[in-house]
């Protein structure tokens, strides 16, 4: 695991978010929208990736109900598609089994470097391209069967069962 628990205003975390390109109000303290988040930060201090999970009622996009990437940044020398995939199996231990629908990202072509295929990390993890949205952003999928399992981020709280 690559990942340790965050939290939605993580003083280590807030530079990374603040350079991130979708960042609205760079230097707020917090940089998750409300809601439902899990917040990752990597073990060296040095990618943060944050799972939302918006009520289905209040989403636009077509893949409402899904699990969302809302960021996603490497500035380390970890490979972004192992931090994509742990990642992922740490947001299956917060929560549980997927929604149908499993996780969704959307990538802004205009603001990341030109690559030869957009969003070049989540389709080496096994992230499919399943559209766009209505504003033009590149829709990434990655579908509960292809997903890894869960696994507990460094750090977190052991669960409780009764």
């Amino acid at each position: 695991m690559l990942w340790t628990l965050s939290h939605r205003a993580d003083k280590d975390a807030l530079p990374i978010a603040d350079r991130h390109y979708n960042r609205q109000k760079p230097g707020t303290p917090q940089f998750v929208p409300p809601g439902r988040c899990v917040v990752l930060l990597a073990v060296d201090n040095k990618a943060l990736w944050v799972s939302a999970w918006p009520f289905a009622e209040y989403v636009k996009h077509q893949w409402a109900g899904a699990w969302l990437c809302s960021c996603f940044r490497n500035e380390g020398d970890f490979l972004s598609s192992l931090l994509i995939l742990d990642a992922v199996a740490a947001t299956r231990w917060a929560w549980g089994e997927p929604p149908a629908l499993g996780m969704v990202t959307f990538v802004d072509r205009s603001k990341v470097r030109r690559k030869r295929d957009f969003g070049r990390c989540y389709r080496k993890a096994g992230w499919l391209e399943c559209g766009e949205t209505k504003g033009g952003l590149l829709a990434l999928q990655l579908k509960p069967d292809q997903m890894p399992e869960a696994s507990e981020p460094i750090g977190a709280q052991k669960k409780l069962s009764l």
